[in-house]
């Protein structure tokens, strides 16, 4: 597997390049999707690879890339899948265990839940996926997981799929002691870090775990 990570920026309307340019990388490769090239060329960034059916970029866009030598990977219109999950695909292909997800939230709320429920996606398990936009960072939890914060910070645990059991939490403000929750219910919205670093552990099911960075949490 690859060590590098893949950033595949996708045109979401949630995108604070500001953060963004601070949470690059050297050496990340760039996976643009679609028009996420655009926000690639705000940021400064060129892609290493463009992926989609194009509907979003101008043909002068599409030359520039070709001449700079970025690889593009043209799809047709209808298809199964969207673009972002081809690109997941492309990312799993080329090795990579590390892999986030950029500008994905924000628009269409249908778009932001299919970007959401694709990092169930089979190829993805015991991968580091998560969705990133500048303040917002999502990710799944199907058994345990650690991430680093301020505290706070804003946490969200949202059982997917079904029931999630035996969750048990360290350095949140309103702890999980084996407990149950429900897809139906509310119960796991906004906790709270109350340390730089946050653990969940759980027996069975998935969690969504949506992490407010510092100043961005609602109510």
């Amino acid at each position: 597997m690859v060590s590098q990570r893949a950033l595949i920026v996708v045109s979401g309307t949630s995108c604070q390049e500001d953060a963004l340019r601070r949470f690059r990388q050297p050496d990340d490769v760039i996976i643009a999707v679609d028009g996420g090239a655009h926000h690639c060329l705000r940021l400064g960034w060129r892609p290493h690879v463009v992926i989609g059916d194009f509907d979003s970029l101008s043909p002068e866009y599409l030359q520039q890339f070709e001449q700079e030598g970025v690889l593009l990977l043209r799809y047709p219109p209808e298809k199964d899948e969207t673009d972002l999950e081809l690109a997941l695909q492309y990312a799993v292909q080329r090795g990579y265990r590390h892999i986030r997800i950029l500008c994905a939230l924000g628009g269409r709320v249908d778009q932001t839940l299919a970007n959401l429920f694709l990092l169930g996606l089979p190829v993805l398990k015991n991968l580091d996926v998560r969705l990133e936009d500048g303040e917002v960072e999502a990710f799944l939890i199907d058994s345990e997981a650690e991430w680093q914060g301020v505290p706070g910070e804003t946490v969200s645990l949202i059982p997917l799929f079904g029931v999630a059991q035996g969750i048990w939490t360290e350095g949140l403000r309103y702890p999980l002691r084996g407990e149950t929750l429900y897809p139906e219910r509310s119960r796991g919205i906004s906790n709270e870090m109350v340390d730089h670093q946050a653990r969940v552990r759980l027996s069975q099911g998935v969690l969504l775990c949506i992490h407010f960075h510092s100043d961005t949490g609602g109510s």
